[in-house]
Order: C-alpha cells, then sequence, then structure tokens
C-alpha cells in the first residue's frame, strides 16, 4: 500500500513529483513533440506555432519531466528515469547523426564543386594570368569553392567563390560561368588583392 501511495503518477496537475526526476529533460528538450507523443505531453505541440516554439523548447527541458509524470502512469521512479535516459540517448544519436550527415553532405558537395569544368578553368586562367602571379606568386594554392552550380542537361550555370594563396600573397577569386551545348565557359571572374582590395578583371 505504501508503495501504491507513493507512486503519484498518472495523477494530473495536482500530483506530487519526486524530487529526484524533477530536473532538465534533454530528450523534451531535443525531440520535443516527438518525446511529448511518446509521454502523453501534448503540450508539446505548440512547437508547431512560430514564436512560440522557441519559449516551448526550454519550457519541455525544465518542465518535461514534471508533465511525463503526471500525464503517464509509470510503474515506478526507477522506470521513469531509465525511460527518460533512453530518450535522451536518442535525441542524442539523432542530433549527431544529423550533424555527421550535413558536414558529410557539405564536403561532398565542395569536393563536386572542385571537380567541375567551371572551377577547373577558372584555376587554370589565374595561373595564367601575370598580374594575378605578380601579386600572388608561385606556386599557388587554391581554396575549397562556395557558391553553387546548377545544371540541366546541356545548359547550366555556376557562381563561385574561392581563395587563392602564394608566397607573395593572397586574394579571392569571384567566377561566374555557364553552360552551353555541353560546354562550359566563364562570362565574368575578378580577383581582388587581400592586401590592397585592388580588383583584378580577368574577363576574356
Amino acid at each position: 500500500m505504501e508503495n501504491i501511495i507513493e507512486n503519484t503518477s498518472g495523477q494530473g496537475k495536482t500530483a506530487m513529483v519526486p524530487g529526484q526526476i524533477d530536473r532538465w529533460n534533454w530528450g523534451a528538450f531535443l525531440l520535443n513533440w516527438i518525446w511529448g507523443i511518446g509521454n502523453k505531453t501534448y503540450i508539446a505541440f505548440l512547437m508547431f506555432v512560430p514564436l512560440v516554439n522557441i519559449v516551448m523548447a526550454l519550457m519541455l527541458g525544465l518542465k518535461g519531466s514534471a508533465w511525463a509524470w503526471r500525464n503517464k502512469r509509470w510503474d515506478s521512479v526507477e522506470q521513469f528515469r531509465v525511460v527518460q535516459r533512453k530518450w535522451a540517448y536518442w535525441a542524442l544519436g539523432l542530433y549527431a547523426a544529423m550533424i555527421a550527415l550535413s558536414v558529410g553532405l557539405f564536403f561532398a558537395v565542395t569536393a563536386l564543386m572542385a571537380k567541375s569544368p567551371a572551377y577547373t578553368a577558372a584555376v587554370e586562367r589565374l595561373q595564367a594570368n601575370e598580374d594575378v602571379v605578380r601579386i600572388v606568386g608561385q606556386p599557388m594554392s587554391f581554396g575549397s569553392p562556395s557558391g553553387g552550380i546548377n545544371s540541366s542537361g546541356p545548359s547550366g550555370s555556376a557562381e563561385l567563390r574561392f581563395s587563392v594563396e602564394g608566397p607573395a600573397g593572397s586574394g579571392t577569386a569571384f567566377v561566374e560561368a555557364s553552360e552551353r551545348m555541353g560546354a562550359w565557359q566563364i562570362d565574368g571572374m575578378v580577383f581582388e588583392d587581400a592586401a590592397s582590395g585592388d580588383r583584378l578583371s580577368l574577363t576574356q
């Protein structure tokens, strides 16, 4: 009888929450509405309301454990703590996987742009330009390109930006290129000297 009295879970808003579980809940904070479904804490759906969702995420972290205890019947405090730890592990694992996937995609896209005909042609033009050689020196090294490349069938366009460094100086290259009938050509190209800020047109 004593154990039943002590277990106040699932008794609603007025239920007493044991002190050992009334603490920050990482699963509720990171998984919010998904965690809310699993823990019968449907106030978590306020995460879909603009602006309110920012406050709601913090409230779930702060009050999630208490809400889950009051909204759902649990066998014991220990069972509740075990389940909430599992939610936290799943949340951290999911976010780690998402970060790893994002980083992998970033490097994959960057690698593809670095092998693109537009980038290759721009690098060749920089290495062949006497003014750029005078400013930067030889040998030159080139940073990973940022920007974007769009291609559809025999047509496409590219806007790239990447760093240029050498023993004498450094700068940034800006490139606009287009693909027509399967062949790429540079439409506009500028080299900006990092030291002076001067911009040198490399458009032919």
